[in-house]
């Protein structure tokens, strides 16, 4: 039987004897995008966060192409194929628009400090790929017309852009985002939702995806997680979330 990409068995996160998360499971496969929904303080970005190295789990295990990476720095798990973005926008903001993704395509460099002082070997052909991913990525969510300009003079839904394309940038094979709507109007929902299925097709991407709207979630999401206090409620297509009796109960509403 073939193994998922990803796959969480039993991940368990607790802080000074509280229980953020409480045995999660859930899988992810290769080309799949899966929401991971609940009410506020559900352990959502917890679990976001346990699986990109910024904390350690208490228990459970975490699994990447059929390794186990549980425990692993986040440095070397963006290096090994999975990023993330996050509630609040991280971006360098006195820093064009393609200096900020190519900061992040400084990850892949092969040149040594002595090749970079003095331009030598492969610091040159290096950086022309960089620079020529980063127009690529750019071109691909629509920010090349601003690709001189400072990131802290985009607009809002453009930053969250230009957030991705940074991610992007380390060549992920499994991308996370934390809440990526937040903040946009519906009409900026509708189109990012576009680009993210245009992501997923022309790159092969696996995405999981953290958010509050569930017209999004609903329509971007081949299956989703849900999960309650921390512990898992639910798991299954769009669909069988939506006429959940305990989903309804819990979270979308008993109406």
């Amino acid at each position: 039987m073939k193994s998922p990409l990803f796959r969480l068995d039993r991940l368990s996160v607790m802080f000074g004897g509280l229980s953020a998360l409480s045995g999660l499971d859930m899988e992810i496969d290769k080309g799949d995008i899966v929401g991971l929904i609940g009410p506020n303080g559900a352990g959502k970005t917890t679990a976001f966060n346990a699986i990109t190295g910024r904390i350690r789990p208490t228990s459970g295990k975490i699994f990447f192409r059929g390794k186990d990476i549980t425990g692993w720095p986040a440095p070397r798990i963006a290096q090994n194929g999975i990023t993330r973005t996050f509630q609040s926008i991280k971006l360098y903001d006195d820093l064009t628009v393609i200096e900020n993704v190519m900061v992040a395509g400084h990850a892949s460099i092969r040149y040594s400090f002595i090749e970079a002082i003095f331009g030598l070997g492969r610091y040159g052909s290096d950086e022309r790929r960089i620079r020529s991913q980063a127009e690529g990525l750019l071109e691909l969510m629509g920010l090349m017309d601003v690709a001189s300009d400072k990131a802290r003079t985009l607009p809002y839904g453009r930053q969250r852009k230009l957030e991705i394309a940074r991610a992007l940038a380390l060549e992920p094979e499994l991308l996370l985002l934390d809440e990526p709507v937040a903040g946009m109007n519906p009409m900026e929902t509708i189109e990012f939702g576009k680009l993210l299925l245009k992501l997923h097709t022309d790159m092969n991407l696996a995405i999981g995806l953290i958010d509050h709207d569930m017209k999004f979630v609903m329509d971007v999401c081949h299956k989703i997680k849900v999960i309650d206090h921390g512990v898992p409620l639910a798991w299954g297509t769009p669909n069988e979330i939506r006429n959940d009796k305990k989903v309804i109960a819990a979270y979308l509403g008993k109406s």
